[in-house]
């Protein structure tokens, strides 16, 4: 319970980080266990409320010796509390005695304790309940820290299975953990590149999404370098590697996963703060006050009672049950005010975080824009626009590049318009060329005019221009892009708005591209042409920056940009159309894509906190008052019970306000 139990902060690091190295072969068993530990805490809720129910009707029905009555209402008290009672044994073995699990032991034990007091009034159900309540809140915390989840498992399908490597004048398959530096291995199309390296013959074009995360394919040939997880979408290639598994790019993202996760700032919240000076406090004042006064008194042995029964009504009122249960209310009706909007919040140290955020870095593929190619203009010169529209979608009609599927998308009817389309030949690294009825077309890129000796001209506008020539003249471009997404100027607006003083956008995409985006969305600072490592330097170097207290968000949706989502303080992941790697590096998920949603996320971690600090200043003030008339002999049991128990109970009202949401 990272929020409120910060002795357990610990153990619940070496759990999470024993998940992790497991969890790519456990995780469904891992899921399980999670549920079944939530049931079980349920039930034990539950059966506790019967069995305190049971033993108030005997206590009320039935005149039994206190003792009688202890044991009755001990069978309850031990149901709910065991793991209480161990939490503060092994808390007092391990020298970490002041904890809350302590307190709350202290406090209940005392409860039961009153009533053997001469005059005193049993408080068994008292005790019971406090333990209750102390449980129910464990349970609302457990439930909204969410199901345990597998960061790296997803990670796993990037990993190149195998490696046609040339040895001894044949070519033989090895796995690629077993191919040394310096030998050359052929890649097919449809292949994934098993290893780093250069190439030495073939062009082709490479699906680099599962490092880059950009959609458009990169055009190779011979000389250059090409990166392993990298998939193969045209010609033959052969290469040479340059580096041996455990070095190649697809091994370093998943150790950037892994050592990213390790590397998550801990920054503790302010219940965790507060407990570590408030429950020492409550416990030094309580023995004080049952000690101090009857040494002076000059009376010990008849002082003594007195101030033993006032010094347990003092721990039985400083009880945090308003701050064990509220708080976590208030951030699991945070959590799920967020949901409803299509937010999700993978756990309540979560929105703390999101409250400070200061700085937001975004990926630019699929985040600010939609990672699908589209037909953004169309510049004809011999023809008119659906004209060669109508051309180039007919050439690229069996084209599986996502460039042919942007013209088909543009010119949705070339399918059923009865045109025939015959002799088609795919030019690597180039373009296609076909007969469309009688006529013979080219549609690729400057390098296929310019080997069929036709005279083009570039295009003003930014991003990949398709070039169109019939019976070898030229006819004209079209301006193919990624488009941004409706809402993503909006985002940078409200962010601003919320006092978000640094946008960043890092992309792997070229200069060009990246700076025309950033433009439109007046974006002043952007890194372009990065791999996922470089993205992660560029984190780092943000946070290393920071000269406030804010945090460091990055916004992301490829597998490519899971380390940089592990890394940042808060990592945001794009769900809707987000790789499953990405949204489980993340810890928070936009269910719908939309980047605008950021700054409703962190104007509702704002409110959350809001109301949580209203419950902590609200309990806080009660209790000193009623600890306070307690100490002098002043307060009564109705006030111990308003303090504790009522107290909760606004408390828990105020918190379900975190549930409405606020657009």
């Amino acid at each position: 319970m990272e929020h409120i139990h910060h002795h357990s902060e610990e153990s619940h690091t070496h759990h999470h980080e024993a998940c992790d190295g497991h969890c790519h072969k456990h995780g469904e068993a891992g899921h399980h266990h999670h549920e079944h530990n939530q049931t079980g805490q349920l039930c034990r809720i539950g059966i506790t409320i019967v069995l305190l129910i049971a033993a108030v009707i005997i206590e009320k029905h039935c005149e039994l010796p206190t003792w009688q009555l202890l044991l009755i209402y001990l069978i309850p008290y031990l149901f709910i509390g065991f793991n209480t009672l161990k939490e503060a044994a092994e808390g007092l073995l391990h020298g970490d005695a002041l904890n809350e699990h302590f307190l709350m032991s202290v406090a209940t034990i005392g409860a039961l304790c009153i009533g053997f007091l001469p005059g005193a009034e049993t408080q068994f159900p008292e005790a019971v309940f406090v333990m209750l309540f102390f449980q129910i809140g464990e349970f609302f915390e457990s439930y909204a820290e969410g199901k345990s989840r597998d960061s790296i498992a997803h990670l796993m399908d990037i990993r190149p299975d195998s490696a046609n490597v040339e040895r001894d004048g044949e070519v033989v398959t090895l796995k690629p953990e077993e191919v040394s530096v310096g030998e050359i291995i052929i890649v097919r199309p449809g292949e994934r590149i098993p290893l780093d390296g250069v190439i030495l013959e073939g062009v082709s074009s490479l699906n680099t999404v599962a490092l880059t995360g950009e959609s458009i394919p990169r055009e190779v040939g011979v000389g250059d370098e090409v990166f392993s997880s990298c998939v193969n979408l045209s010609g033959v290639i052969r290469m040479r590697t340059t580096k041996n598994f455990g070095e190649s790019t697809a091994s370093k993202i998943i150790e950037l996963v892994e050592n990213a996760k390790e590397r998550k700032s801990k920054s503790e919240t302010f219940i965790t703060r507060f407990a570590r000076i408030y429950t020492p406090v409550v416990v030094f004042a309580a023995v004080v006050l049952a000690l101090l006064p009857p040494l002076f008194s000059g009376h010990f042995a008849t002082a003594f009672p007195v101030w033993l029964y006032r010094s347990l009504l003092f721990l039985v009122v400083s009880c945090p049950c308003a701050l064990v249960i509220s708080v976590p209310l208030t951030f699991f009706g945070g959590i799920g005010g967020a949901s409803r909007n299509g937010i999700l919040i993978k756990g309540a140290n979560h929105i703390d975080t999101l409250s400070k955020i200061r700085t937001v870095v975004f990926d630019k593929t699929g985040t600010l824009t939609h990672g699908q190619f589209a037909v953004e203009a169309v510049h004809p010169e011999k023809l008119d626009e659906e004209q060669l529209l109508h051309l180039a979608a007919h050439v690229e009609h069996f084209s599986t590049h996502p460039i042919g599927a942007a013209l088909r998308d543009a010119f949705p009817n070339e399918a059923t318009d009865g045109c025939s389309v015959t002799d088609v030949e795919e030019i690597a690294g180039q373009g296609v060329r076909a007969r469309v009825g009688d006529k013979t077309v080219c549609v690729g890129n400057a390098k296929m005019m310019e080997t069929a000796g036709i005279k083009w001209h570039d295009c003003h506008l930014v991003g990949t221009i398709v070039h169109v020539a019939v019976d070898g003249e030229y006819t004209g471009h079209i301006v193919i892009n990624d488009r941004i997404k409706e809402d993503s100027a909006e985002s940078v607006t409200l962010l601003k708005k919320l006092g978000v003083n640094r946008i960043v956008m890092l992309t792997g995409d070229r200069e060009e591209v990246g700076r025309n985006v950033a433009e439109k969305l007046q974006i002043s600072e952007y890194y372009a042409g990065l791999m996922p490592a470089d993205k992660v330097k560029h984190i780092e170097r943000l946070q290393g920056e920071k000269h406030d207290k804010g945090a460091v968000a990055f916004v992301g949706d490829g597998i490519n940009d899971a380390p940089v989502l592990a890394r940042a303080d808060v990592g945001i992941a794009m769900g809707g159309l987000g790789s499953d790697a990405a949204i489980e590096a993340a810890d928070v998920v936009l269910m719908n894509d939309k980047p605008s949603k950021i700054a409703l996320a962190i104007r509702m971690a704002r409110r959350t906190l809001r109301i949580a600090w209203q419950n902590v200043w609200f309990a806080i003030g009660v209790k000193v008052a009623v600890l306070i008339l307690a100490a002098f002999g002043l307060a009564t049991l109705w006030m111990a019970v308003f303090a504790d128990v009522g107290v909760t109970v606004l408390a828990v009202m105020n918190a379900m306000r975190a549930l409405k949401c606020r657009m």
